[in-house]
Order: C-alpha cells, then structure tokens, then sequence
C-alpha cells in the first residue's frame, strides 16, 4: 500500500511540478507553423482562387454553408477585398511569429484564428494535411510551446540575468498585446460577429480571461500562492494537451492502418502502384515509372505501409522499436511529399511525429543548429567577432592595463566563506517555494508554467 501510494504522489507531482516534453513541443510549434506559413506563401499568387470573397467558392456559398455548420471564420466578417486581403497578410505574419517563437501564448490563439478561418472559409481546399493542422492548432493554444528553441525563451533569460543584477524588469509588450486582442474580442462580440458554434468564441474569452488572471495575481498578490496554484493548474493543462496530441496521431495511424486492411487493393499488394499513375499525383512520371516497374518493392511497400501504422500505437512501450518505426514513417512521409507532389500533407504529419522524438536526439539536433548559425554569423561577421582575424604588427607591445603595471595592488581572489560585496552577481537558478519569484513564465528552467504573453 506504501509503495502504491508513493507511485501516485510521484505520478501526481511530476504532472503537476512541470511542464513535460519541451523539445516535443517546440518541435509540434515550429513544424506546424511552418507547414501552414510555407502553404500560405506558396499560395499566395492563387490566394483569392482560394479564399477570396470573387472565388469558386464564392461569398454566397460560404455563407450558406456557415450558416448550417456555424464553422468560425473571421474571413465571414466582412465580404471587402481590403479584409480579406489584411487577413491573409496577418495569417502569414502570426504564423511566422510563432515559428520564431514570439508570445507564443498570444501567437498561438492568433495562429489558431488564422488557420479556423482560412480553412472554413473554403473547406474544400486541402490535401489532409489540413484536416490534422486544423486539430492541432487548437490543441498548440493549451501547452507551453516556447519553453526552448525561441525568441520568448531569450527574452525569459535576458530577465533572469538583468533581476540578477537587481534591476527592476517591467514587461509592458504582453499586457499591451493582450489588452489589443481584448478589445477586438468585445467589438466582435458586439456586433455580433462572434455567433453560431459556442466553442471556439468560448476558447477565445477563457484564453484572455486566464491571461488577465495571470497578470492580476504577478500585479497585486501579496504572496506567492495564488501564482504558485496558476502554475500547478497550467502545467496540468499543459500536460493534459500534450497527452491529446500524442494519442491524436496515434488514432491517426490506427484508424488509416485498419481501414487499409479492410481494402482489396491493400489485401493483395497493389495500392502502391494505382496513386504513382494518377496524373494529379504525379509530378515526376519517370521517378514514379521507376518504382512502379519493380512488383516485388511495391508488394513490400504496400505491406510495409500497413504495418508500419497499425503497429506504432502498440510500440510507444518500446523505445527502441517505437524510434525505428517512427524513422520509417517520417523517411515515408519524405518520399510521399517528392513521388506523389504532397508536400504539406507530409510537412503536417512529420510535425505530428515529431512529438513522440527522443529528447537526446532533440537536443544534439538544437546544439548542431545553434553551432551553424554561430558559424553563419561568424562569418558573416568578418571573422567570427570584433578584432579576430586582423594580423598582429610583428615586434608590438601589448598595452598593459592600469592593474597591471609594475608595483600595482592585484585584486585577490574571493577567499571561501568569505561574504560577497553588495550588489554581486549570483548565479541565477530556478525559483522554488512559496516565497520564491515566480520568474518568467516562459522560462524552460523555471518548474512552473503559466499563461504568458
């Protein structure tokens, strides 16, 4: 009984202390909105095709059919070109935003408004790809998706430095963001631009109010409790989200899994072959002629597809197999967006799978980008930092500095023990118990997670 209970204190304290999977998150935030910025600018030149109000599906249409579903869109707010054109710019803007990981909190409800009503504008646009980013995009607003790999996690360091120094840090970008994105919700609530499904205006007011709770209780509470309980209830809700998306992918390839069985086409190993020879899936036929020409190779790549997806669910247990099976189903996903022209289908599922990726394998995957931008800088620095690279004149003198002349005092080194001077920088760590501070929300080192800007 001791030992039961100790497991669920464990279980419960590592659900509620932190926030889980960073490296997953930040890999589910990037790839995702990468996906959605990269189809926007490809589209850009076909956009009113697409969703503009002159398309084949045309104002009228859309409206109708919104009128049935009650999908969200704020591309229905207004049928004028200058709206419909500032929105699509916006689109792109929050999707690049949240890329690079800037108020990943408010980036990601604007980067859900953008997807909902681009894609239910025009609900026929897609290749499914759309129909996963169009789930995940909802699920991305609940986790803590800047806690690495992003610009909020720099500003969140460049905070705890400068508190270390005692300097007083005053964020005045995310209340003023949030206060914008406050007073277009109530003008759209009161013009009613907000009716038909409850869900998604309903995820919009708990989202800000949660945001304007977060800021009232860092503003005006006394003590550090109430931030400490936001930080439990943010972490579970944080958890909660990132539990969601991993069984979402894991129904995703069940489902295509078991309803591939139950094809004919699929039963005898020809289901490869009929896709490489569709004109509107073929944009190179001599690549897709090649694997086509061989039986036996599209027999194994049409078994190999099934059981593949229908196992995975069943190997999350087994790190070993769960990571070869989830290199192939990534190196199938490559090949889909090269042989059949689906490249953001596979961009999509790729940032699905991204969230069951080892966190070793993560890091050295941030440590190699972090060292090739600071090769790319380097360079394009002239040399990789100020005074490198230019030759020494041969036989000059480096000038000593005033410590350092002859019969100067030397400082000596802090002996232990001995007590620091005023004002020293200590090394800055995680704030922990009730008294602490809280810190920045977005800060990967910090145990809690709570609902910044």
């Amino acid at each position: 009984m001791n030992r039961f209970a100790l497991a669920v204190s464990t279980g419960i304290a590592r659900v509620t202390e932190a926030a889980l999977g960073p490296y997953q998150t930040a890999m589910v935030r990037i790839g995702f909105s990468a996906t959605w910025l990269l189809f926007l600018l490809r589209e850009f030149p076909h956009r009113q095709e697409l969703y503009g109000p002159d398309g084949p599906w045309n104002w009228n249409l859309a409206e109708q059919l919104i009128s049935i579903n009650g999908a969200f869109t704020a591309l229905m707010w207004s049928d004028g070109q200058f709206w419909f054109e500032t929105f699509y710019v916006l689109a792109v803007l929050w999707s690049l935003l949240l890329l690079l990981g800037w108020r990943t909190r408010a980036m990601s409800v604007l980067f859900m408004v953008g997807v909902l009503s681009l894609q239910n504008r025009s609900i026929f646009m897609g290749d499914g790809g759309d129909n996963v980013l169009h789930l995940m995009c909802i699920y991305l607003v609940f986790t803590r998706c800047g806690q690495v790999w992003s610009l909020d996690e720099r500003r969140a360091r460049r905070t705890r430095a400068a508190r270390a120094r005692g300097e007083h840090v005053v964020d005045r970008t995310g209340p003023a963001l949030w206060g914008v994105l406050g007073l277009v919700l109530v003008a759209a609530a009161f013009l009613g631009k907000l009716n038909g499904d409850w869900f998604v205006p309903a995820l919009l007011w708990v989202l800000w109010s949660a945001q304007v709770l977060w800021w009232a209780v860092g503003r005006f509470a006394r003590s550090g409790q109430p931030r400490i309980m936001l930080d439990v209830v943010a972490n579970i809700v944080h958890n909660g989200a990132l539990l969601v998306i991993m069984a979402e992918a894991c129904l995703i390839y069940a489902t295509a899994g078991w309803y591939k069985i139950q094809g004919s086409r699929w039963q005898d190993g020809t289901a490869v072959y009929y896709p490489l020879h569709l004109e509107s899936f073929s944009p190179w036929p001599a690549l897709a002629d090649l694997l086509s020409a061989h039986g036996v190779m599209v027999m194994l790549v049409t078994y190999g597809t099934v059981a593949v997806q229908v196992a995975f669910p069943f190997t999350l247990f087994n790190r070993r197999v769960k990571n070869i099976l989830l290199a192939a189903m990534i190196t199938e996903h490559a090949v889909i967006a090269v042989v059949l022209g689906l490249p953001f289908f596979s961009l999509a599922m790729i940032a699905a799978d991204s969230v069951f990726l080892p966190t070793s394998f993560l890091r050295r995957l941030g440590d190699g980008a972090a060292r090739t931008r600071g090769r790319v800088w380097a360079r394009l620095a002239g040399g990789g930092g100020p005074g490198r690279g230019l030759p020494r004149q041969r036989g000059s003198k480096r000038q000593r500095g005033p410590l350092e002349q002859p019969g100067s005092q030397q400082p000596r080194p802090p002996q232990p023990g001995a007590p620091k001077e005023p004002g020293a920088a200590r090394t800055p760590g995680p704030a922990r118990g009730p008294g602490a501070d809280p810190g920045d929300p977005e800060n990967p080192d910090h145990t809690h997670v709570g609902f910044p800007a």
